[in-house]
């Protein structure tokens, strides 16, 4: 684990220091790690999810490097600027290449409340095909024309892909990082979430209907894309807000030490 021992701060240190929006922005980081460790999404303690912290100061909050999703507290949080300075240090470090992705993002995007990007065997798997997501399933659908690409460049420490990965996004809050893997954007951690959790369904669909061969792959008619296509953005601009509590309760049951 990539640590200090000496200067790790004890839970109430850290929520002493901060206020009481960013500890709740902290609590919601957290279970959303703990989240993705649940479903399996995780990566041992690679790929990175991030938040911003409530005020004018365009912090974010980002996983300490070296800690299981499984392991990761609100109080455990990182907390950087947009340059990568730790702003309170609890003792962890950070990922390099989580700063490149999440500060590139954060920086460009005021309506970026959290940014999540993961290497799943599904996401990763679309991320490597020509044609992308396709619409053979109503989850899928719902992503209709919501879908970036970035081309693949490396392992993401080079800072210069900052510009080209924002440029690639747009506006748009899924992305496809191709050979790589997924990223969601969010107002907030439940829609970040909430998002991913339907990209990663509808990769999932796609790689087993794809397994029997494309060739025998049924295309939905173009008039039901559409119309799933209309429906998914209202559904999407509502993510997480009932998904969200409900996942919480989840999280409760299994281990709530994540608010700590």
């Amino acid at each position: 684990m990539t640590m200090n021992a000496a200067l790790k701060l004890t839970v109430d240190d850290v929520r002493q220091r901060v206020s009481k929006e960013e500890w709740e922005v902290r609590v919601k980081l957290a279970a959303c790690y703990r989240l993705v460790a649940h479903y399996g999404w995780d990566d041992l303690v690679y790929t990175h999810i991030s938040a911003r912290v409530p005020g004018p100061h365009h912090h974010f909050l980002i996983n300490p490097y070296g800690v299981m999703f499984e392991e990761v507290t609100a109080s455990s949080l990182v907390k950087v600027d947009i340059d990568g300075n730790v702003v309170l240090d609890n003792g962890y470090a950070i990922n390099p290449a989580g700063y490149t992705i999440h500060s590139a993002i954060h920086a460009a995007r005021e309506n970026a409340g959290c940014v999540l990007h993961l290497h799943t065997n599904a996401g990763v798997a679309v991320s490597a095909q020509k044609h992308g997501l396709l619409p053979i399933t109503q989850t899928a659908m719902i992503f209709t024309n919501q879908i970036a690409f970035h081309d693949y460049e490396g392992i993401a420490l080079n800072l210069d892909e900052r510009e080209r990965l924002v440029a690639d996004l747009g506006d748009k809050d899924v992305m496809l990082l191709r050979n790589h893997g997924t990223l969601t954007v969010g107002r907030d951690v439940p829609g970040a979430f909430t998002r991913m959790f339907f990209f990663e369904r509808a990769c999932q669909m796609q790689i087993a209907a794809l397994s029997a061969g494309y060739d025998r792959v049924n295309f939905p008619p173009q008039a039901a894309i559409d119309t799933v296509e209309q429906q998914g953005k209202h559904g999407m601009d509502k993510a997480g807000q009932l998904e969200w509590p409900a996942l919480l309760r989840k999280l409760d049951r299994i281990d709530p030490s994540y608010r700590d």
